[in-house]
């Protein structure tokens, strides 16, 4: 009969990074959804609540400090602090993600049509959904930066390291459609040498940010499966 606490099938531990919930008798060397370390684990009791009060209230601090850092430096951070508490609480980053994940594949659908039917009116409005994404991109890198560092405290595992390439791979691709339409507004045009390759940049846009957006997903639902 001794011993017989230590090996209880249903324990539950959630990740403090991302929410995600294992049940087991230890935690798992790394949360299989944001890879944060089962040092960052913390024990649920039968109610969901961590056991002894142990996880701490991330929100409440702004990116990169500490509790005693927040307190010492009151006046500097009062601003970026209020900002990143307004971005967490009205869920700025994923309402901002919207606007290019819906936008990018329209892009790319009127510009290929454009392309092989020979519709200018279609490049045209490619161009300008381009100019769109650009416009709103500096929201959602700004927002999705706060995100991560305030709410999964900045940690470097792969998740969110390739977020963050691809989010670059984005922001690159679409100022160059947008620049390079500037520049040369034939670029996409029936006869032009650089058509496919005009092309091919949406098409990176496209797959950066569908991965991106497949990535975020994951970390958003990993508290509710």
């Amino acid at each position: 009969m001794t011993g017989t606490h230590d090996f209880r099938p249903n324990k539950q531990w959630r990740c403090t990074v991302c929410g995600y919930v294992h049940n087991g008798v230890e935690p798992p060397e790394k949360c299989p959804v944001c890879g944060a370390d089962k040092s960052l684990f913390v024990e649920l009791d039968v109610e969901g609540n961590a056991v002894g009060g142990e996880e701490e209230d991330v929100a409440a601090v702004a990116p990169g400090e500490t509790v005693t850092d927040a307190n010492k430096g009151e006046t500097d951070v009062t601003l970026f602090s209020r900002i990143s508490s307004l971005v967490l609480k009205l869920h700025l980053h994923p309402i901002h993600t919207h606007f290019p994940n819906g936008l990018i594949p329209v892009l790319v659908v009127f510009l290929g049509l454009a392309i092989y039917f020979d519709i200018a009116a279609l490049e045209t409005a490619a161009f300008f959904n381009s100019i769109a994404v650009l416009i709103v991109l500096p929201v959602v890198i700004f927002t999705g930066y706060i995100e991560w560092q305030k709410r999964y405290k900045g940690i470097k595992t792969a998740i969110f390291i390739v977020k963050i390439i691809c989010s670059m791979l984005v922001l690159a691709s679409v100022n160059v459609l947008v620049f390079w339409r500037i520049i040369d507004p034939n670029v996409a045009a029936e006869g032009s040498t650089t058509q496919m390759i005009y092309f091919a940049v949406a098409l990176v846009a496209l797959g950066a940010a569908g991965i991106a957006g497949h990535l975020g997903g994951k970390l958003v639902f990993a508290g509710r499966t």
